[in-house]
C-alpha cells in the first residue's frame, strides 16, 4: 500500500482533487471529517474543546458552534497581522486524536488491500509534524485570488470580507511556498477543472508507479 498526504491552504482545492483521485480508484479520508465526528457530544475531544474554550462557543442543543470555535481560536486581530493565540491550543486537543484515526484507517485499507492507494486529505499535515508517516506528499496550491473569491462563494461572505478571513486563517499555516519544498508532487489548481484533472492523471500514474517499485523491492527482499 501507498501512503499518501494531500495538503494545501485554505481554499486551494484540495476536496475536489480529492474526489478526482477517488475516480481513478484511490481511497481517501478526510482529516476534516473526522475532527467534526470528535467533536461531537460524548467525544473526549469535545469535552477538552469545551473545557477550554468554554459553553460560549456550544449551539442552544450543547453541539459545537464551528463558527464561534473558529473566532476564539483565531481571534479577532489576526487579519490585521496580530498572531493567532489559541490555535495552537486547539490543535494541541484534535490533531493527536486526528492523526490516531488517520493511521487506523490506512491500516484498516492496507489490510483489505495491499495494493490501494490510501490518500489522507488534511490541512495541516505539515504544522502537525504529521509529513513522515506518509510515503508521498501531494500539496495543492492555487492563485491568491482565486483562494479568496472560492472562499466567498462556499462561505456566502463579500470578497473584502472573504479576502480577511483568508488572510486570518492562513496566518496559521506554512505558506505555500514552504510547503511546495517539502512536497513530491504539486498540483496547481489555479486553472479549469479540466487543466486541474489533467494534472491529477499524471499524478496518480506516478504515484501507481511509485506502489508497483515498492512492491517489487519489497518482494525482492524477501
Amino acid at each position: 500500500m501507498l501512503k499518501v498526504g494531500l495538503t494545501g491552504g485554505i481554499a486551494a482545492g484540495k476536496s475536489v482533487v480529492g474526489e478526482m483521485f477517488v475516480s481513478l480508484g484511490a481511497h481517501l479520508v478526510q482529516a476534516d471529517k473526522i475532527a467534526h465526528s470528535l467533536m461531537e457530544q460524548g467525544q473526549a475531544v469535545y469535552d477538552e474543546v469545551v473545557k477550554h474554550f468554554g459553553k460560549e462557543i456550544l449551539n442552544q442543543d450543547r453541539s459545537i458552534n464551528r463558527s464561534k470555535l473558529a473566532e476564539a481560536a483565531f481571534g479577532p486581530g489576526v487579519a490585521s497581522g496580530t498572531p493567532p493565540t489559541r490555535v495552537d491550543e486547539l490543535n494541541r486537543i484534535v490533531h493527536p486524536v486526528v492523526i490516531q484515526r488517520q493511521d487506523e484507517w490506512m491500516d484498516t485499507v492496507g489490510e483489505h488491500d495491499p495494493k490501494a492507494v490510501a490518500i489522507v486529505e488534511a490541512a495541516l499535515i505539515l504544522e502537525a509534524g504529521a509529513a513522515r508517516r506518509f510515503d508521498r506528499l501531494i500539496v495543492v496550491t492555487c492563485d491568491p485570488e482565486q483562494r479568496a473569491a472560492r472562499f466567498a462563494v462556499r462561505q456566502n461572505l463579500d470578497p473584502e470580507s472573504a479576502r480577511k478571513e483568508v488572510a486570518r486563517r492562513m496566518a496559521a499555516q506554512l505558506p505555500d511556498e514552504q510547503k511546495v519544498k517539502a512536497a513530491h508532487y504539486v498540483i496547481d489548481n489555479s486553472g479549469t477543472l479540466d487543466a486541474t484533472r489533467e494534472q491529477v492523471k499524471r499524478v496518480w500514474e506516478k504515484l501507481r508507479a511509485d506502489l508497483d517499485a515498492a512492491t517489487t523491492y519489497r518482494e525482492s527482499a524477501t
